[in-house]
């Protein structure tokens, strides 16, 4: 699926930029604890690799969804997990719904300049009583003649501190829970945005995260996406290219720590041999690499079909559980056969075991993720499949 000249084009003008401009960085980056988004931001946007599949009219390049993929896939290269996230919601998490349902002036507003590099955007949807549970979000946008008037507060928010817009999703009606909400975009210098706190995380640290609240926030309400009441529809949408996103850049991350560890426990001797040598190494090995391929043939299935314009939410699902937990297990079973040297932050396995330790979190936990796959099998309690 990701195999024309032109996909490969782009493949490798991806692995040159990240080659060059981002992996000589990473540990710096990482003992800051943040990188510079704006200026990565707009080298990305220079290339055209922020709008691949945006609209032209807007400043995207107007490929289809196999080019977010390959993408996605491409990022796994970058030795760290904080960058490659940050320019996933960039591209992947906070943009879909903005570029597919917003107004023309919304997106000449935020969209544009979102594709060329000069706006950061983070994606406003998780609170500290509502993570995974989306329908329990409890900030709001009130009514006021033209515009909204924002109250609450979300968490976890990558970008955070440095973005310029933020995609919110609120509350804007009393409805029913999934019928009651908006997305809304609102400039970070609103008024009444209050970056509370960068937060400190286990693992992506070269990614700004942040608990931002809202008090009184006034946005004219033609920032909004969209209908009113379209919000948990529109985000639930956007999830679907965020979890296959997020199960990309799983694919080519995994299998350069496998080749990481195969070049390390080759040279690496104990009790008369190379560690590799060890029928429990190679034979464990040996599965993870297959584990890794049959995920790439689960998201690029997804990713054919989605592009035929079906409904991927079940498959999509798999693909992020399915990285969520292959990242866990890899990385541990890897770590493990580095020894002491594992356990030291200088290695890459070290950083790769706590940085995709969120893929199991972060955009759904695997808990939701069996709850959606159950209900559409018809068998969670309470359902019939339909």
């Amino acid at each position: 699926m990701l195999d024309t000249p032109e996909h490969e084009e782009v493949r490798r003008s991806l692995q040159k930029f990240i080659a060059t401009e981002v992996n000589p960085h990473v540990d710096e980056w990482e003992k800051a604890g943040i990188f510079p988004a704006h200026t990565l931001f707009k080298k990305l946007g220079d290339l055209g690799f922020l709008g691949l599949n945006k609209p032209v009219e807007y400043g995207g390049q107007g490929l289809d969804y196999s080019f977010s993929l390959l993408m996605a896939e491409e990022l796994g290269m970058i030795r760290c997990g904080g960058v490659p996230m940050a320019i996933g919601v960039q591209t992947d998490m906070a943009t879909p719904a903005l570029a597919r349902f917003g107004s023309d002036a919304v997106r000449r507003e935020f969209l544009a300049p979102s594709i060329s590099g000069d706006y950061v955007a983070c994606l406003g949807v998780s609170e500290p009583g509502a993570g995974s549970d989306v329908a329990s979000i409890r900030t709001s946008a009130r009514s006021d003649g033209d515009d909204y008037v924002i109250s609450g507060g979300k968490m976890w928010i990558t970008n955070g501190t440095q973005a310029d817009w933020i995609c919110l999703l609120a509350n804007t009606g009393d409805g029913p829970v999934h019928r009651n909400k908006s997305l809304i975009c609102v400039p970070m210098k609103t008024k009444g945005v209050e970056i509370a706190r960068k937060l400190d995380k286990m693992g992506m640290h070269s990614s700004d995260t942040a608990q931002i609240f809202f008090d009184n926030v006034r946005v004219p309400k033609r920032n909004r996406i969209g209908e009113e009441g379209m919000g948990f529809t529109y985000q639930m949408l956007q999830f679907q290219e965020e979890r296959l996103w997020g199960a990309a850049a799983s694919l080519k991350a995994n299998e350069f720590l496998i080749e990481a560890t195969i070049d390390y426990t080759r040279q690496r001797k104990a009790f008369g041999q190379s560690i590799l040598d060890n029928q429990v190494v190679h034979f464990r090995i040996a599965e993870l690499a297959t584990e890794v391929e049959l995920l790439r043939s689960l998201v690029y299935r997804a990713g054919a079909l989605y592009l035929k314009g079906e409904d991927v939410t079940r498959l999509a699902t798999m693909a992020k559980l399915k990285a969520g937990r292959l990242n866990r297990e890899l990385t541990d079973a890897l770590l493990q056969y580095w020894g002491g040297m594992g356990f030291m932050n200088e290695t890459p396995v070290s950083r790769a075991y706590r940085d995709s330790r969120l893929t199991s979190i972060g955009g759904g936990a695997d808990e939701v993720m069996l709850g959606v796959l159950s209900k559409m099998m018809g068998i969670l309690p309470g359902t019939s499949k339909t």
